[in-house]
């Protein structure tokens, strides 16, 4: 088993009135999407969270795996130990900018799932929790 990169970056964001960046929770861990879904669930076990923002070989945000989520595949019948987030995720998981109005971005949003917010450049700002 490879352990995978945990990767961290401090980014700040300046709240505007009414857009994504006034109301998004932090990014949290960082990970590459070659970590494995069991080395994931022990990251967000011990950094006590329910998502990971999951980062390609650049850093940029690629998507966004929740605890729920990791859950599901490893107890699902096709898991084996070498499963990585990559092949978990889809290569246009849905992201949010951080000048999106919150109404705007919530409509878009997959029921009950957080989505990243990301900026122009593909670094994660933070995470938008759905309201609804």
């Amino acid at each position: 088993m490879t352990l995978g990169k945990l990767h961290t970056r401090s980014v700040s964001v300046r709240p505007v009135r009414d857009t994504v960046a006034g109301s998004v929770d932090a990014a949290g861990p960082q990970v590459w999407y070659d970590m494995t879904v069991e080395v994931a669930l022990s990251v967000m076990a011990a950094a006590r969270t329910e998502y990971l923002v999951v980062c390609d070989e650049d850093g940029l945000c690629v998507a966004l795996v929740t605890q729920s989520q990791l859950t599901a595949v490893r107890d699902s019948a096709g898991y084996t130990d070498r499963l990585r987030l990559g092949d978990i995720t889809g290569s246009s998981e849905p992201s949010v900018p951080p000048w999106a109005t919150r109404e705007g971005a919530e409509n878009g949003m997959p029921l009950g799932r957080p989505v990243p917010v990301v900026d122009e450049h593909g670094d994660a700002l933070g995470v938008l929790a759905g309201s609804r």
